[in-house]
């Protein structure tokens, strides 16, 4: 194979981990945001259920998660959720957005509960209501507090995004080994580094810019 023909084929991996990676969080931030709101819900039914799914996610390892998800509707209940072309990827990506989701959850969880409980009480002597008070007073010093850890979570996002191999996905490490390393062929595996350390820094530096941009909510 020539080299234009093997960087191809790895731009072609690297656009599935990058289509997984935006999914995930397209999907994953709002979801988490839910069931932050579930943890903390007074309704002890619905916090203790969301906090129950939280640590059996955040316990187990997301490669397990990734098996279940594909293959256990099919094993236990005879059910295909997954099939065609698209089916491994789309299992990838509902497990991806449930794994993220519950750890996006309790960074919010933790943002939220940071804020002064005075705050609340000035915002509710000003007559506004519980919408209100959380989205013109608490909502930009939560996103300032949790911004360091979000960005943690996305980087290593960018990097879980090689775990979908284990099910098959056609992402870069997938096409690599099938491809490239099944013929003698090294060399792609720096190429994969570099894609990575690149995708990497771009994030690196978009994040501490949108970081620096909040550094007036001092807090």
């Amino acid at each position: 194979m020539s080299f234009w023909e093997i960087f191809k084929l790895l731009c072609e991996g690297f656009s599935q981990s990058c289509l997984l990676f935006l999914l995930t969080l397209v999907f994953a931030i709002p979801l988490g945001l839910v069931i932050s709101f579930g943890s903390m819900s007074k309704f002890k039914p619905l916090s203790w259920f969301c906090r129950t799914v939280v640590w059996i996610i955040r316990g187990t390892p997301l490669m397990l998660q990734l098996f279940v998800v594909f293959y256990v509707p099919g094993m236990l209940f005879e059910i295909q959720l997954f099939g065609g072309v698209n089916g491994r990827f789309e299992a990838a990506l509902l497990a991806f957005v449930i794994n993220y989701a519950c750890y996006f959850s309790e960074i919010y969880r933790g943002g939220i509960e940071s804020i002064p409980k005075g705050q609340y009480e000035a915002a509710q002597v000003l007559g506004m209501t519980q919408r209100e008070t959380f989205f013109h007073v608490i909502l930009m010093q939560v996103v300032k507090r949790i911004m360091a850890p979000m960005s943690n979570e996305i980087i290593t996002l960018v990097k879980d995004t090689s775990l979908a191999r284990a099910i098959g996905v056609a992402e870069i490490f997938f096409v690599t080994e099938m491809k490239l390393l099944s013929k003698g062929l090294i060399w792609p595996l720096f190429f994969i580094a570099v894609f990575f350390l690149v995708f990497v820094g771009v994030l690196t530096l978009l994040l501490g810019y949108f970081e620096k941009k909040l550094s007036y909510y001092r807090i």
